[in-house]
């Protein structure tokens, strides 16, 4: 199951995700270990807030240096048999500069103008990016 909500509505945060453009296109990192595309994003570490991970992410896989972010919406994952889940934040950012991909689990980065069809997690990352979609036409 996966839920969408206000921001600021879920009182804990396990997870951020990153939309971001550079240059009017689509950003995502591809890990070294896979062959699939993904949002920029990650855990939130101890005594860390949401948007200091998702800073902290956003230069980790893909190296921006300028960029504006903000968040968009939180989002809850359950798992359908056990009712498990975690909670996250999505967040936008507009990239204006990048620099060079620091030391990582990141092999490449790549623009796109279309979502890409081969993703790491297929069941998720569609239904954030079509909320950002709808947020973003707004």
């Amino acid at each position: 199951m996966r839920k969408i909500c206000e921001t600021l509505e879920l009182k804990e945060y396990f997870f951020v995700v990153i939309i971001s453009t550079y240059r009017g296109k689509l950003l995502l990192s591809r890990h070294r270990e896979r062959t699939t595309w993904e949002f920029q994003g990650g855990h939130i570490e101890k005594k860390e807030s949401p948007l200091e991970a998702a800073e902290r992410e956003l230069y980790e896989e893909s190296g921006a240096l300028e960029y504006e972010i903000k968040p968009l919406c939180d989002y809850m994952v359950r798992d359908p048999d056990t009712g498990e889940g975690d909670g996250g934040m999505l967040f936008t950012a507009e990239i204006q500069r990048l620099g060079n991909l620091p030391e990582s689990e990141i092999g490449e980065v790549r623009s796109f103008d279309y979502m890409p069809e081969d993703l790491t997690y297929p069941d998720i990352l569609p239904v954030l990016f079509d909320k950002w979609k709808e947020i973003s036409e707004i």
